[in-house]
């Protein structure tokens, strides 16, 4: 994502020569499924994100930081809607606000939502609301509907099903491909005002019975109160997706009153609610705006992350490790805060401390996929791909969406000599990214040089299957 416009937050920044770890594009195998599915249904010009010059991208923030936050706040709110763990909060690199769900097993928030909102209360209630859709059927009925479709869709199904079949995991995910802008996304993100009285309700109740203030979810919808009279361009996404109307407020109005009372206070949600917008502010603001407000956090240590931050943007290396070691003395056992040294360092091209700061941020959070492929990738710059190739294999088990450790497997086994799952991690990248000729061309070269029958020769098997059906069509 070198020379865009766009912060890219690997997290990791564009437009300056630093970057953030965690921008990732949303182009997911499971993705290359729900836009197929869309050309299949709407054969008239829906602008996708890889075949039109008018629509924007859409790309994820993956930071492990503000998704252990996110995880922290919605945890209540999903037990109570009977979800469990099975759903992930994503953050969309979007600064319109919006939310969507597409499938069980993931909520989708734009950035701009997340900056906008200024307490946790206002986030935890468009998840609930979220949820509730996930809960009360609305995306599975969308998606059954969607099921009648002939086209290549299955692709990114099949190779989802092949992953999970590969790590033992059934969870994996449905992304959404379309532009911001296109037609398609709007009529299949788009909720009957039925569905919205149901999801409001509903999202209510898990906020009540979670001991989260719910009135939260009336102050997120008087922010969009009077935007169905205006032009369509002009709307927030979140009022075309989510029909409004005063009615609507009222009726919500009438749910918080009937719950009123039975909320109690959240310090440690405050806290990271606070931490997961400083992150993110930090990294898509200019360096000087997050300077000047640095001191307006409640917590020193998310003062301390703000300004290493800033100053890692700014290329001075010495104040950014300075402000996250001070970070650190404050949280001594933060995988996070170790997490982002690593990556300033790395950035840096200081490898063996950054070596040194992912090692200590993995024993911290041995089972997060970002940090342990942030490992893998530091162990990869100074020369240890054997140490690395188990780590990256790990991480890949615990993410299969993540292209970026699928790169860094790739250079891993390549430098091991195991050249065909070398073949076969690229090919799975570029089938990630929707690019399924370069997909089928690894994908080959993979099925060659693997065993046949075993497990990686039978992905690059799907692939290959999937790539010559794409081009019948």
């Amino acid at each position: 994502m070198k020379g865009s416009t766009v912060p890219r937050l690997e997290f990791r920044i564009k437009f300056i020569p630093i970057t953030f770890m965690n921008f990732r594009s949303l182009l997911s195998l499971p993705s290359i499924y729900v836009a197929r599915l869309f050309i299949a249904l709407m054969v008239t010009s829906v602008a996708l994100v890889w075949c039109a010059a008018s629509a924007r991208a859409v790309s994820l923030i993956r930071d492990p930081d503000i998704e252990y936050a996110l995880k922290m706040m919605s945890a209540p709110i999903l037990n109570a809607a009977g979800l469990g763990s099975n759903v992930n909060i994503l953050i969309v690199n979007d600064t319109s606000l919006n939310a969507f769900v597409i499938d069980a097993n993931s909520i989708y928030i734009h950035s701009g939502m997340l900056a906008k909102l200024d307490t946790p209360e206002k986030l935890q209630a468009v998840i609930a609301h979220e949820a509730a859709h996930i809960s009360n059927g609305h995306i599975a009925r969308r998606m059954a509907n969607l099921q009648s479709a002939r086209s290549l869709a299955g692709f990114g199904l099949a190779l989802a099903l092949a992953a999970a079949a590969a790590t033992g995991r059934g969870d994996l995910g449905f992304g959404l491909v379309a532009g911001s802008q296109s037609v398609a996304q709007r009529q299949f993100l788009a909720h009957s005002r039925a569905e919205e009285a149901s999801a409001d309700q509903s999202g209510i109740r898990y906020l009540a019975s979670s001991g989260i203030d719910p009135s939260g979810a009336v102050e997120v919808h008087k922010m969009f109160v009077g935007q169905e009279l205006l032009n369509v361009s002009r709307q927030d996404p979140y009022v075309r997706s989510h029909p409004l109307s005063r009615d609507r407020v009222r009726a919500m109005e009438r749910f918080v009153t009937a719950y009123s009372g039975k909320s109690h206070p959240q310090p440690e949600m405050d806290y990271w609610y606070e931490r997961a917008r400083g992150k993110l502010t930090a990294f898509v603001n200019p360096p000087k705006w997050t300077l000047k407000r640095s001191s307006n956090s409640n917590y020193e240590d998310v003062r301390r992350m703000r300004e290493a931050i800033a100053y890692h943007r700014m290329s001075d290396y010495s104040r950014a490790v300075s402000r996250i070691d001070d970070a650190i003395a404050l949280r001594p056992n933060d995988a996070f805060y170790f997490e982002l040294k690593g990556q300033i360092q790395l950035e840096a091209r200081k490898f063996r401390a950054a070596v040194s700061a992912y090692r200590r941020a993995a024993e911290l959070a041995s089972t997060n996929a970002l940090i342990l492929g942030g490992l893998g990738r530091a162990l990869l710059t100074v020369d240890r791909p054997e140490e690395a190739l188990p780590l990256l294999e790990q991480a890949r088990n615990l993410d299969f969406r993540d292209g970026r450790i699928l790169r860094d497997l790739g250079s891993a086994y390549a430098k091991t000599g195991q050249n065909g799952m070398a073949s076969l991690a690229v090919s799975e990248r570029f089938a990630l990214a929707g690019r399924l000729e370069d997909a089928e061309i690894h994908a080959r070269r993979a099925s060659g040089l693997l065993p046949r029958g075993s497990g990686p020769w039978r992905r690059a098997e799907d692939i290959l299957i999937a790539a010559k059906r794409a081009a019948k069509k």
